[in-house]
């Protein structure tokens, strides 16, 4: 049986039961095997750009005897696959303009349960779903060893609201207890306001959490 790291573990615990799913850059494919073995998932296509992790998909793949229920497949973002073979898509542990970017080159996804875990600059990751009529639900920060992470997903509203840069940073996070996360982000929106960009907005809104949670 396959563990989770715990920010993995975060991103399957968003998959809902009896999904097909579509995991992009699935590295090893340790997301699908896990979400297989649990009975979570009826199938999956476990995808990535690259052949070497690929094939240590397969081997994990043949090895748990889930070749009938995950399809490792070479593929650049979801450009490869069809819109029918999956309800939800993953993309874990890439940069939030890569995630952005594959997102805006699907064929569709207004009927997708679309599962994020932006490595560097959710924000970003934010902005694409808020731009293009999606709904952030379930938005969290999640402590792994000495990093944290983001992990949220979203669904086409087909709605499109004025949204702030706070949002876009903040998304629909509830919990603010991380305060690692919290101190780092704000000492990297200071350090970016030097090159002149205004950033006072969501500033404020990061101290502002901070001196609440003490």
């Amino acid at each position: 049986m396959i563990n989770l790291s715990k920010r993995l573990s975060a991103v399957a615990s968003l998959v809902e039961r009896g999904s097909a799913v579509a995991d992009i850059g699935t590295d090893h494919g340790y997301i699908p095997v896990y979400l297989f073995q649990n009975g979570i998932i009826k199938r999956a296509v476990a995808a990535d750009i690259n052949s070497k992790p690929l094939s240590s998909c397969r081997a994990l793949v043949k090895q748990e005897g889930l070749d009938g229920a995950i399809e490792a497949r070479i593929s650049d973002g979801l450009d490869s696959l069809r819109p029918d073979e999956y309800d939800t898509v993953i993309i874990a542990g890439m940069g939030g303009e890569m995630i952005a970017d594959i997102l805006s080159r699907a064929e569709s996804l207004e009927d997708k349960h679309i599962i994020l875990n932006p490595m560097t600059h959710p924000e970003i990751a934010r902005k694409f779903l808020y731009d293009n009529g999606y709904e952030i639900f379930t938005d969290i920060i999640v402590a792994d060893g000495r990093y944290h992470y983001s992990v949220f997903d979203a669904r086409y509203t087909g709605k499109i609201s004025s949204k702030t840069k706070t949002d876009y940073f903040l998304g629909n996070i509830t919990d603010f207890s991380d305060r690692e996360y919290f101190l780092h982000l704000l000492n990297y929106l200071k350090n970016k306001e030097k090159s002149g960009e205004d950033l006072s907005e969501i500033i404020n809104a990061v101290e502002n959490v901070l001196q609440t949670k003490g």
